[in-house]
């Protein structure tokens, strides 16, 4: 079978389509999925470059972390799926691959009005976003959530997924034409966050901007997709009983920590990771998902975050674009 294989650790040159043995049989609860497409993110680009080897029991130079397919075929235990079932998820590795192999717990049916490349936007983004805003962070109507990086996958899922349930929410990016056609998707307040914000900057400037769009209450709820870049601005823009949820560390992993605002605002920082948890916990993750964002699918209540389409044999080209940062949403390729 063909796969997206890494020759070497490095750039995109490095990438290529190769001919690779195929996957045994599944047994047991196991699912052979025939992948008609699957999306980039940043973990592949990090993988690519030598910088997030895969956990163990995955492949260390065949990336994909989400996919949509077929059922091809099924274990002896499987009872939720058939063969011939159009089905999305996620796995923590080997995703951009004609074939690849999982549990049952990690598969999804694709909603009728979703065709395979919007299906494959799904996975990823809303499985982390869900769990990170609602599962770990216990987001309630009735409060603020401050996304940082809203015009990313994960960003526009929680953007999305937060104004279904009319949750107030701000968002940063660093382009002002991303925050433009996040107001079309209900985002109440966009933050530019220009490239020169330093770390002294950034805690008076996120502050001042945020204290006064929320009655100088502060934000509920954040969704860190930067780092450590903004995680003094975070500390000084959370409200009292605030939850910081870092989910990325595009912006640096190493940051001040001034824990006497930590304890005056009973604050909760909470760090999450998808890929490394067990298969027990991602199941955990997929049936929240099934039960509470499938159904906002079906009735077109949030829709897919498509920006662009590249057939694989354009491997380098798709994550050339990823890494330009132009994309907006994501970008998926197509077998």
């Amino acid at each position: 079978m063909k796969a997206v294989y890494v020759k070497e650790f490095g750039g995109a040159e490095n990438l290529e389509i190769r001919e690779i043995e195929n996957l045994s049989k599944p047994k047991g609860r196991e699912v052979l999925i025939s992948v008609k497409t699957c999306a980039l993110n940043r973990a592949d680009i990090m993988q690519r470059e030598g910088l997030y080897p895969a956990p163990k029991g995955f492949p260390e130079k065949i990336l994909g972390l989400e996919f949509a397919g077929e059922v091809a075929e099924i274990g002896e235990s499987v009872t939720n799926f058939k063969v011939g079932d159009r089905v999305f998820g996620i796995t923590a590795g080997g995703a951009q691959a004609e074939f690849l192999l999982t549990d049952e717990s990690l598969l999804a049916k694709i909603p009728d009005n979703l065709n395979f490349v919007e299906a494959a936007t799904i996975p990823e983004a809303f499985i982390t976003a869900h769990d990170a805003i609602f599962t770990q962070g216990n987001l309630r109507e009735s409060e603020t959530l401050l996304i940082h990086a809203v015009g990313s996958g994960v960003g526009l899922a929680a953007l999305q997924l937060a104004k279904a349930m009319n949750i107030k929410t701000i968002g940063t990016s660093r382009t002002a034409d991303k925050l433009v056609k996040c107001d079309k998707l209900g985002l109440d307040y966009g933050i530019v966050t220009n490239a020169d914000l330093s770390e002294g900057k950034a805690p008076k400037y996120f502050a001042e901007i945020i204290e006064y769009h929320t009655d100088n209450k502060g934000v509920d709820v954040i969704l860190d997709l930067v780092g450590a870049r903004y995680f003094a601005a975070n500390l000084e823009s959370l409200a009292l009983k605030g939850r910081l949820i870092l989910v990325g560390l595009t912006g640096g992993r190493t940051a001040e920590f001034n824990l006497g605002m930590a304890l005056a605002k009973r604050a909760r920082i909470i760090g999450t990771v998808l890929r490394s948890r067990s298969t027990e916990e991602k199941a955990v993750a997929t049936q929240a998902f099934i039960r509470d964002v499938l159904p906002l699918l079906s009735e077109g209540k949030i829709k897919p975050n498509l920006d662009k389409v590249f057939q694989v044999e354009d491997i380098k080209e798709a994550h050339e674009y990823l890494e330009s940062n132009a994309s907006f949403g994501k970008v998926v390729l197509e077998f």
